[in-house]
């Protein structure tokens, strides 16, 4: 019975896998040429990427929901290794990619990889780029569906045509809508039409082309909720904006005094959004991050500024304790009296290679200390071996060198000649004593005679 239970279960993972991966079209060289008959949500993929493999199951799950749900919205996959040139024709450059693909326009998906919010973009940019909003019903219901919107009032005009075009550049971040003065609510006062409103943060804020400059860039700073749930991602995503981010560093496990202090303080933070408009507040579960952008050790719990734009930071020099800390605090950023660290320069760039290679290096050792020392032990002992070998080789070299000068010093050879002398002198008193005793020989002889 047991193997039998066993079977029967092995049976039915086999089967919703296959049931779900069927959902998921794979792709090939014909993609090219069909895929103008339909609007596609595409994964390009390489099968070695550790990423690729987390997002499958995921994808899988979109195309089943995206299925059931009666989307247009056909969802597939490219392994873009195969097919590199259709993939290089898309501009993918990194793996995994999710683009949607519609018409002659191919949009980028840059957010998180969920299942809800993958969904949420292929809905949003596969429908109208610009939503009408007929009813104060329909425009309440859009309001509790969506944290952030943009709605257009009026008729045809040279704004309407910025308005359409911006669309199109930033639908794949958020909504465009369009709707008649009528329609808004009671509590929306407009000066003139046509007008574009951003609503956000329970209120409402209008475009003003003299103060606010570009309709893009207006709409790339207001596209955030005014405090947010700040990580990697969303810091990446707010340095388009040029601004400030105020983040309260805490621990949201802890539940001390201190924590939920400066959670409170962070909370209110929001409130210093509608007086200060370049500013963007939130929170920040955690130093971990911050540590590594910041290359320093950051107290927790803490109130941090940060220059998305030169990567630039400050922090209060003492506690933020109340309200009236965190204004001064403020203030001083605003006013230039607070002293900004960090930046951009070649100095901390030096500095950043440095701390990426020591916390690389950490991580490895604290993850395997065996693939560790492998790593990093045997580059140091070749190395080590090669030094040696070097030094070595110099010396040799020196002391053959010592003993070729010794053999062409000019003094070396005075001292030989001064030896070949002594030796010349011995011989000549041995060649003078040798004729003396042959003077002797000869007056003998004589006297012989």
């Amino acid at each position: 019975m047991a193997a039998a239970g066993l079977c029967s279960f092995l049976a039915t993972v086999v089967f919703l896998s296959a049931t779900s991966s069927g959902f998921v079209e794979d792709l090939g060289e014909t993609f090219k040429e069909t895929r103008q008959d339909d609007v596609w949500l595409v994964d390009f993929y390489a099968p070695w990427c550790g990423h690729c493999k987390k997002l499958e199951p995921v994808w899988n799950e979109v195309g089943i929901e995206m299925r059931s749900s009666g989307s247009p919205v056909r969802v597939g996959k490219m392994d873009a290794t195969v097919h590199s040139s259709i993939a290089s024709e898309f501009g993918v450059r990194g793996f995994p990619t999710i683009k949607l693909l519609k018409g002659d326009m191919a949009y980028n998906y840059r957010g998180p990889r969920t299942k809800e919010d993958i969904i949420e973009f292929a809905n949003r940019v596969a429908g109208p780029l610009i939503r009408p909003l007929p009813s104060q019903q329909m425009f309440e219901h859009v309001q509790k569906r969506h944290k952030v919107l943009f709605v257009y009032v009026g008729v045809e005009s040279t704004l309407k045509e910025k308005f359409i075009e911006v669309a199109s550049e930033l639908i794949v971040y958020t909504y465009f809508f369009s709707a008649s003065e009528d329609v808004l609510p009671e509590y929306v006062t407009l000066n003139e039409v046509p007008a574009v409103l951003a609503f956000k943060d329970s209120t409402y804020f209008v475009y003003d082309e003299y103060e606010d400059g570009d309709l893009s860039s207006w709409v790339n700073k207001e596209r955030f909720e005014g405090y947010l749930h700040v990580d990697g991602f969303t810091l990446y995503e707010l340095g388009d904006t040029g601004k400030l981010v105020a983040v309260a560093v805490i621990d949201e496990k802890n539940n001390s005094v201190e924590h939920l202090r400066v959670t409170v303080i962070g909370n209110i933070l929001i409130y210093f959004y509608f007086a200060h408009r370049d500013f963007q507040f939130g929170h920040m579960d955690g130093n971990d991050y911050i540590n590594s952008l910041l290359m320093d050790e950051v107290q927790v719990p803490t109130i941090v500024v940060l220059n998305t734009s030169n990567q630039q930071y400050f922090l209060p020099n003492e506690k933020v304790e109340n309200i009236e800390d965190l204004i001064q605090f403020i203030n001083s950023i605003l006013d230039g009296t607070a002293e900004a660290q960090g930046g951009d320069g070649i100095l901390q760039r030096i500095k950043r290679v440095a701390y990426d290679a020591k916390s690389t290096v950490v991580s490895v050792f604290k993850s395997s200390p065996l693939l560790g020392c492998f790593l990093f032990g045997l580059p140091l002992g070749v190395i080590s071996i090669m030094c040696y070998g070097i030094c070595t080789a110099d010396s040799d070299d020196g002391s053959e060198e010592m003993t070729r000068k010794d053999v062409i010093d000019p003094n070396a050879s005075d001292e030989g000649s001064d030896e070949e002398h002594d030796e010349d002198k011995t011989r000549e008193n041995s060649s003078e004593v040798t004729d003396e005793d042959q003077e002797e020989k000869d007056v003998v002889e004589k006297k012989k005679d």
